[in-house]
């Protein structure tokens, strides 16, 4: 079935309910004998089909759109960060959950354009109204111009994986944001970035320790055979 068969069958259904709907409770007339000639057709609900068609045309946009891979579906409200975002450790999350509730003003697990605009300028990175804006559509999934708090750890997603541009407002919020850095078991960092830096520069370090351990114990292993090689030589001079 092709989409403008299926938007015509829809906005039929529409139609109909719309109709079912006005018409429902009222009082019906008293049927009188009307010729067949003076009959009137009933006039549409044009005021109702109206609005029900617009909000059916944005509906069936969307899932072309979703279809064809230019948007993304709304997710359910049952959010799992633990599983949605299994790069992050629990302590990790737990710590983006405090600074999200930090800014969350209204306490309605949203921050808006105006909680974002005080979260930047305590950062100390303040945005223009446009730039809190575009900051906003980069993340927004479901278009409803606010922050969820799994939109607001996409931020951070995002960045970690260098998918923000260098002059992204939301590039500035990850790097500014200080983090815990005991989320990481990384001592000495001041955020998330370095504390992902310093984890692969103590990776690195331990890995070259390691291989210098192993080639001094290689070291005093061939002086150990040197020096036995040379007493069993001198042993035998002297029993010869």
């Amino acid at each position: 079935m092709s989409s403008e068969e299926l938007a015509r069958k829809l906005q039929r259904r529409l139609r109909l309910e719309a109709l079912a709907e006005t018409n429902q409770g009222a009082p019906e007339p008293a049927p009188c004998a009307v010729p067949e000639g003076d009959q009137e057709p009933e006039p549409p609900a044009r005021a109702l089909t109206a609005s029900a068609d617009s909000e059916l045309s944005a509906q069936l946009n969307r899932r072309l759109d979703i279809h064809q891979g230019a948007a993304r579906s709304r997710r359910s409200k049952v959010f799992n960060p633990y599983t949605e975002f299994p790069e992050f450790s629990r302590r990790l999350l737990r710590d983006l959950e405090s600074m999200f509730k930090k800014y969350d003003a209204g306490r309605d697990g949203f921050i808006d354009l105006m909680e974002l605009k005080l979260m930047m300028e305590k950062l100390g990175a303040p945005q223009t109204h446009l730039g809190l804006k575009s900051m906003i559509k980069e993340v927004d999934e479901d278009i409803d111009g606010k922050l969820s708090f799994r939109e607001f750890l996409l931020i951070f997603h995002k960045a970690a994986a260098g998918e923000l541009q260098e002059d992204s407002g939301l590039l500035a919020l990850a790097k500014l944001s200080e983090i815990n850095v005991a989320l990481e078991g990384v001592r000495g960092a001041k955020n998330f970035f370095e504390a992902k830096a310093q984890v692969l520069s103590c990776s690195s370090k331990f890995e070259a320790e390691l291989r210098a351990e192993q080639d001094e114990r290689k070291r005093e292993e061939e002086a150990r055979r040197i020096r036995q090689a040379a007493f069993r030589e001198l042993k035998a001079a002297f029993s010869a």
